[in-house]
């Protein structure tokens, strides 16, 4: 496969390892790997992190393999966001991974030809793994357009990716002038993404990088491509994990994968599937940020409570 994959690993070498596997199958002649370091209070992290490296020396094909590692933690937020400008900063384009995102083998091919066909169409922004329509057919094409920029398993271009800002510094202009209506007019919707956008502008550097890339797709009216069928299981439930616990039941962790068909049949219009999104703001988009932020403050006290 000649499309450059990016693999952004931290500290768990399980997940990784099945995600390298995959990968493996894949064989890219480029692999772009982006590391956080150890964060000093968290005893054994660092050990972590170490044995999750040491998966990415185990290439074994014929791969250019590019690092950046850093040495200090720097938070998902803003070890992603610099992770991806740096692999942007290299290549045009690029298939990305996280170490908890198991990708079906299709998911490769299918990236590749997408990222080929649409390389000069600035409609759209991703080409997403997921698909949370929870068996519910949308389409009869090999895939359809969303606003939604699903990115467990996804790929993108550099031309897309020169929009994002981890500040978002346009939202005061963007809530002065009410643009979130003229993009979601369903008012359930606008509050849910006015009190995620507020939250990510009061804190861009907290836990969460994904939701400035939507915004950044929102502000050019980009489009993602959702494929007809899912490609990629997320693992990452645990103590390890960033967001999910193991006491957090989400349906969509986990979920099954089939394999995408090919030819692919391409769509002849590029126009969003109002009723899948409408359907993935009803299912999927239904809490808010601050329950993720809730969490992430409860984990934080439940290991300051431990290290007493």
């Amino acid at each position: 496969m000649q499309t450059p994959v990016t693999f952004i690993i931290f500290k768990r070498p399980q997940t990784t390892e099945k995600v390298f596997q995959a990968i493996r199958q894949a064989k890219p002649t480029k692999l772009f790997v982006i590391a956080d370091g150890a964060r000093t209070d968290r005893e054994g992290e660092a050990e972590k992190c170490e044995a999750t490296r040491a998966i990415i020396e185990r290439v074994d094909w014929n791969c250019e393999v590019i690092k950046n590692y850093s040495d200090i933690n720097l938070g998902c937020a803003k070890r992603v966001s610099s992770g991806l400008d740096w692999v942007f900063n290299n290549v045009e384009e690029t298939i990305i991974l996280e170490d908890d995102c198991i990708p079906h083998p299709s998911f490769f091919r299918y990236s590749e030809e997408l990222l080929e066909k649409y390389r000069s169409d600035s409609r759209v922004a991703t080409i997403s793994a997921q698909n949370l329509q929870f068996g519910q057919k949308r389409t009869n094409y090999s895939y359809y357009f969303s606003r939604y920029s699903h990115c467990w398993g996804w790929a993108s271009w550099r031309r897309a990716w020169q929009h994002y800002d981890l500040t978002i510094k346009l939202w005061k202009e963007v809530q002065a002038e009410n643009i979130l209506h003229d993009i979601l007019a369903d008012p359930k919707a606008i509050n849910y993404w006015r009190r995620i956008f507020q939250s990510v502008y009061n804190n861009p550097t907290g836990i969460t990088w994904d939701y400035q890339w939507t915004f950044a797709c929102w502000m050019q009216g980009s489009l993602s491509i959702i494929p007809n069928v899912n490609l990629v299981s997320n693992i990452g439930t645990g103590a390890d994990a960033t967001h999910f616990t193991s006491n957090q039941e989400f349906s969509f962790i986990n979920m099954s994968m089939k394999a995408m068909e090919f030819p692919l049949k391409h769509p002849p219009f590029i126009v969003r599937n109002r009723e899948a999104d409408n359907f993935t703001q009803k299912t999927v988009y239904r809490a808010t940020v601050l329950d993720i932020f809730k969490e992430e403050l409860k984990k934080k006290i439940n290991y300051s409570t431990l290290k007493k």
